[in-house]
């Protein structure tokens, strides 16, 4: 069965969702507030992209010269029981892990079959996971599927950023979209969306049916919907 698929965001009162630039009080809280939240949904992997996993890694680089030959593009799984996985939608092979854990989950990797022979060599190297989702182009519905299947995943929660939150809903594969809108007006034009999607991808508007509402403490508002 295919796992049920939460979109969780956070965003300002107008919709933008890159923290930098906000007051760093406002901004921990905000954060502590969101992962409150994450955590009720009893995920068993979260999914972010390049650029957020980066982050989470403090990535300075990985080392070149490591593959010996080429390396088959098959799926490579060190972890099938962890008791919850890191998904890095990363196409090309970028994200220079330290070691196989992202905040105490177990890291997966998602590539095209385009990423360096050395990239998969330091990813067994040191212990990390990857599957691959297409030749030049990630496709979410497999990743989805093998997650399900391989590693057994019920309930995924997708945490941005903008790019990957808004490819997950326009593939039809979100079942839920958690909002955390902020007391905040961020004001600046060219930050991304909460969602967003290249033009030239973007399919239709995605219609939803509101299932809760609920006021947080320093006036933030949590909404959650479902496919209507």
């Amino acid at each position: 069965m295919q796992p049920y698929v939460i979109c969780h965001m956070m965003s300002s009162l107008d919709g933008h969702a890159l923290t930098d630039g906000w007051d760093r009080a406002f901004k921990k809280d905000a954060g502590d507030l969101y992962e409150k939240l994450a955590q009720t949904f009893a995920f068993d992997a979260w999914i972010c992209g390049r650029v957020t996993m980066q982050e989470i890694a403090h990535d300075d680089g990985y080392p070149t010269g490591l593959a010996n030959a080429p390396i088959p593009r098959t799926d490579h799984f060190v972890e099938r029981n962890a008791e919850s996985y890191a998904i890095s939608i990363d196409p090309h092979g970028k994200v220079a892990w330290k070691n196989n854990q992202a905040l105490g989950s177990h890291v997966v990797e998602v590539l095209t079959e385009g990423v360096a022979d050395d990239y998969l060599a330091y990813l067994q190297s040191v212990g990390v996971s990857y599957m691959f989702a297409g030749k030049t182009e990630i496709d979410l519905e497999h990743v989805v599927q093998v997650l399900g299947k391989e590693l057994g995943c019920k309930r995924l929660i997708v945490e941005g950023g903008p790019h990957v939150s808004g490819s997950f809903v326009n593939a039809g594969l979100v079942d839920e979209v958690s909002v955390l809108i902020l007391p905040l007006v961020d004001g600046r034009g060219e930050h991304p969306a909460s969602f967003e999607v290249s033009p030239d991808a973007w399919k239709q508007p995605v219609h939803l049916k509101l299932v809760s509402a609920e006021v947080q403490d320093g006036g933030a508002v949590w909404l959650r919907y479902a496919r209507a």
